[in-house]
């Protein structure tokens, strides 16, 4: 069973830096691909950002230039650094993984289109 077990979020101001982290057990494959969502309070989850086995990135433009993904091999962990926060990025963050590759085009898939999902952690940003 594939599992996925987050951490890393908090409270910061505003122009602060946090890194979400995503711990992955169980998955037998070496394709994959790693997205990170989000969910503003009273609104609808987004996809931000995209990490595949072919080392492709693909961000959302709300945090492109501040946000990067990574990979650390020997942990089995993705990682979300997110710098230069602001008010408006705070919400509850989620990793999922999908089965095969997503390449660069974050606008390509959607929430149906990953199968597993960490259990989210909070990030909340102050003025």
């Amino acid at each position: 069973q594939v599992r996925m077990l987050e951490s890393g979020g908090g409270s910061v101001q505003s122009g602060g830096s946090l890194r979400l982290s995503c711990e992955v057990a169980g998955y037998p494959h070496r394709e994959y691909c790693v997205g990170w969502f989000r969910q503003p309070p009273e609104k609808s989850r987004e996809e931000i950002a995209i990490f595949d086995s072919d080392n492709k990135h693909g961000y959302a433009d709300s945090v492109k230039g501040r946000f990067t993904t990574s990979r650390d091999n020997v942990r089995n962990t993705f990682y979300l650094q997110m710098n230069n926060l602001k008010p408006e990025d705070t919400g509850i963050y989620y990793c999922a993984l999908r089965r095969w590759q997503c390449g660069y085009y974050i606008d390509a898939y959607s929430e149906g289109d990953f199968d597993t999902w960490g259990q989210g952690t909070q990030v909340t940003v102050s003025d």
